[in-house]
């Protein structure tokens, strides 16, 4: 079970958004290369990063940051936010990212996510984002006709590395992740899934650890590690406790 800390990049700041809307952005660190690093002496295993404004283009807005971001942490970092092509997966690959997220694609063009899953396996993800039990695409603003179970089931066997799940309703709001429907989601595939969108407190490391999520590969936390409301030494000390006793 891990704890993927987050970086979502605006204009080459790391922020923090309310339910997705780009104008709520929460600027936390104006140097994403060294929150990577604050991270990674924390004791986190892993970093997740989102290039918010690359969500909206369909293309890398914050490249020199993501670099950067590279650059600075030994951890693996796995990228989301305007990866659209062949091109741009493999580019990202060969600067280091240890896996891609593929979010809007995977609704527009799920071939390519099956395509880049042979060309480069494990190292590509699938980011399924919903508001009102919906996908949404094009850094959230668009929804679609997809249900979250149906898209994930696209790519059974496909050898996607993992499935973010995030709950767009409860992202960055601190309501708690959404476990019943992350759980049903996991419990429906075969992939390893992601809970992402609202973790507020310890007592979601908590919850991470309850028999029913074992199948959850992890979490994604964001404003609550910001705003201090979760200890990284005791959240990660937790974890370590339950992986222990698995």
């Amino acid at each position: 079970m891990i704890l993927f800390p987050a970086i979502d990049l605006k204009q080459g700041q790391c922020v923090r958004l309310k339910l997705g809307e780009m104008d709520s952005a929460t600027v936390y660190n104006a140097d994403p290369a060294a929150q990577a690093r604050i991270f990674e002496d924390q004791g986190f295993e892993w970093l997740h990063v989102v290039d918010l404004d690359g969500a909206f283009a369909g293309e890398s807005r914050n490249g020199a940051a993501v670099e950067a971001i590279l650059n600075a942490t030994k951890n693996p970092v796995q990228l989301g936010g305007g990866i659209r092509s062949m091109a741009h997966i493999e580019a990202w690959l060969e600067k280091g990212l240890a896996r891609v997220i593929l979010g809007t694609v995977a609704v527009r063009d799920p071939d390519l996510v099956r395509q880049a899953c042979k060309a480069f396996p494990g190292k590509v993800a699938v980011g399924i984002d919903a508001r009102g039990g919906k996908v949404a695409v094009e850094g959230w603003a668009e929804a679609s006709s997809l249900e979250a179970v149906e898209l994930a089931k696209k790519f059974e066997g496909a050898g996607v590395a993992a499935i973010i799940y995030t709950d767009i309703d409860r992202d960055g709001v601190l309501a708690g992740i959404n476990w019943d429907t992350t759980i049903d989601l996991a419990e429906a595939v075969s992939i390893p899934v992601i809970a992402s969108g609202g973790l507020a407190s310890l007592a979601d490391i908590v919850r991470m650890t309850m028999p029913d999520a074992k199948r959850l590969e992890g979490a994604i936390s964001g404003r609550a590690l910001y705003d201090g409301r979760i200890d990284p030494t005791e959240a990660l000390a937790l974890l370590r406790k339950a992986r222990a006793a698995a």
